[in-house]
């Protein structure tokens, strides 16, 4: 058995990265791409490798010299490489393809060992590597039958994204039996460059033989091993957080992408704090069947998103602000309106204190492993300790520790008393338990009544976390200090949200004893996962009313239990050690309870 790659291509999309070597040396965590494949190929007893050459072809083979690779390589050159694609690449190896069977492989793929030894393993002798179309994915897929057979080649262009649950996408490595080599594959594809020209895709060739009833050509579907098409410069940052060999490393690379997960489609996220339930389907069918529409209109003003925000949140329009993310409106208002010493509690949500000058910090930190506290220890500690503003979460982020709506109020009465602004953050308090008789209404703070006799009180909501939006980014701040709300009205952009988040909230009134609902199942969820976790001997459960759970990870270290679980389960915790000097806690996202069990079953599994 031999190997060819074609490397003849001039991979322009990578731009600086190939002004002067070709696509294949591009490096991944420092190992080109060419040297990864070529020593993958060294051990599988090969009797050569062909490849193709074309652009920089001279670098390329200098290059590939000094790898000491046993196997023997064999060039091919390509001379018109930038007026051809690849299947006049292919067509030069012809008389190659007839002599052996064939590992063939593009250049421009980092994959794992493991597919190439599952391939040759495998008794069928002419196979396409493809994998479960994923929204990262271009190019050619493929629908299978229940034997493998491809019952449909679909080329990039003609891809139906309706049905892309239906998809299979070719890896761009194939294994071709010498006899299917000649018998099939050549006459089919001289006949079809002959008729279609040189600037074609050898893949094209694959389609019309996949028609024939008769074809030996099957798909071999991949079990989760990692590979990736690198064509951009975005493909080969993804490439180097898959790839990355040091798992906590990798755990690490990953945290700091702060969101964007979709491309890593087989990773459950544990880590962000996202509401499972909410939206309902009917809901998103509804956003999902204006989408043409929203995309193609601007957005309303600041002046009309106040409104329609104003009337979901039920105060007046000049005491309320709408942000892209409440982390907007959290900067415009620590760097612009905050004076003094600015008083928070740790561990807490860390963009508060970020925005605000370090110097001006007063920190309380509850005196206890769970770390609880009231509105009496605040109290307390900040007359003791005196401040300009106060900043309190609630319920806080990580430990979930919730102060009740009267106690709150409490606090309200104190900080006017002291002449001190106070910002409450209800970005969680959907999630709080409620007493029997009790409704969400009767929590949250984010009220007129509240507000407009207290213009020392701001409140802010990130509507994200608890309506299930994330990538809407949205978040409101309310106040009825009408000359601070006016004046980051002109701070922030006009423009400052999109269409779909103006949408949501245009729409959302239907939708509000669906997301009550969806608050129900969240904390049947909750509980199912604090008992989950409770169950487990090196797990201590710090008691939460927020949509997550704080644990103390007793005996291990939590920045190895984090990477360990990335790299063997592919699921993400947010580790807490940073956080909270050093000691062993983790932070658990609730998610829904099929996600919450296999979770726990991994964890017992540490």
């Amino acid at each position: 058995m031999q190997g060819i790659i074609l490397a003849a291509g001039m991979g322009k999309r990578l731009k600086e990265l190939t002004r002067n070597n070709t696509k294949c040396m591009v490096e991944v965590n420092g190992i080109s791409l060419i040297e990864r494949t070529l020593r993958i190929l060294d051990q599988e007893n090969l009797s050569r490798v062909v490849i193709v050459v074309g652009y920089k072809g001279e670098n390329l083979k200098k290059y590939i010299s000094t790898l000491d690779i046993k196997t023997e390589i064999v060039y091919i050159d390509n001379p018109i490489y930038d007026t051809t694609n690849n299947i006049y690449s292919l067509a030069l190896a012809k008389n190659y393809l007839a002599e052996e069977d064939t590992l063939l492989f593009e250049s421009d793929l980092i994959f794992d060992k493991k597919i190439v030894d599952r391939m040759i393993e495998d008794p069928r002798p002419t196979l396409a590597v493809v994998d479960k179309f994923e929204s990262w994915m271009d190019g050619t897929c493929m629908k299978l039958d229940e034997e493998d057979r491809v019952a449909d080649f679909i080329p990039g262009k003609y891809l139906k994204f309706g049905e892309k649950d239906d998809y299979y996408k070719t890896v761009n490595i194939y294994k071709f039996s010498k006899e299917f080599s000649a018998k099939t594959y050549m006459p089919f594809l001289s006949a079809y460059e002959k008729a279609m020209g040189e600037n074609e895709y050898y893949e094209s060739v694959l389609k019309l033989i996949a028609m024939l009833e008769n074809t030996e050509l099957r798909a071999m579907r991949l079990n989760g091993e990692p590979w990736y098409e690198i064509d951009n410069a975005q493909d080969l940052d993804i490439a180097e957080v898959l790839f990355t060999t040091d798992k906590k490393e990798k755990y690490a690379r990953l945290c700091h992408r702060f969101g964007g997960f979709w491309r890593f489609p087989k990773m459950l996220d544990f880590c962000y704090l996202v509401n499972p339930y909410f939206p309902s389907p009917k809901m998103i069918d509804e956003i999902s069947s204006n989408f043409e529409t929203l995309m193609r209109e601007y957005p309303s003003g600041m002046g009309v998103n106040s409104l329609l925000a104003s009337g979901v949140f039920g105060v007046k329009k000049e005491h309320i602000l709408v942000g892209n993310g409440a982390a907007e409106l959290i900067k415009a208002m620590v760097e612009k309106h905050f004076e003094g010493k600015t008083g928070v509690v740790r561990p807490t949500f860390e963009e508060y204190p970020n925005r605000a000058a370090q110097d001006s910090l007063v920190t309380f930190v509850p005196a206890n492993d769970n770390f609880t506290y009231t509105a009496d220890d605040l109290i307390a500690f900040f007359t003791e300790n005196p401040v300009n503003n106060l900043v309190i979460i609630n319920p806080d982020n990580p430990s979930g520790n919730f102060i009740p709506r009267e106690d709150v109020m409490k606090l309200i009465e104190w900080t006017k008393a002291q002449g001190i602004r106070f910002v409450l953050d209800e970005s969680f308090v959907d999630f709080a338990e409620l007493k029997e008789g009790e409704d969400i209404d009767d929590i949250t703070l984010i009220k007129e009544d509240v507000i407009a006799g207290n213009p020392h009180v701001v409140l802010v909501k990130s509507i994200s976390k608890s309506y299930g939006v994330p990538g809407f980014r949205l978040g409101v701040l309310v106040s009825s200090d009408e000359v601070m709300i006016a004046d980051l009205k002109k701070e922030v952009a006009i423009w400052n949200i999109n269409s779909y988040g103006e949408f949501f909230m245009q729409v959302y009134e239907k939708y509000k004893k669906d997301y009550k609902a969806a608050l129900v199942k969240h904390g049947k969820a909750r509980a199912m996962l604090v008992e989950g976790l409770s169950s487990i001997s090196w797990l201590r459960v710090i008691p939460s009313q927020a949509n997550y759970v704080m644990c103390e990870v007793k005996g291990r270290d939590t920045g190895e239990l984090c990477a360990d679980l990335l790299a063997k389960e592919h699921i993400l915790l947010k580790d807490l050690a940073s956080k909270v000097g050093g000691k062993q806690y983790i932070r658990v996202a609730v998610r829904n309870i099929e996600d919450n069990t296999r979770l726990i079953e991994a964890l017992k599994a540490m």
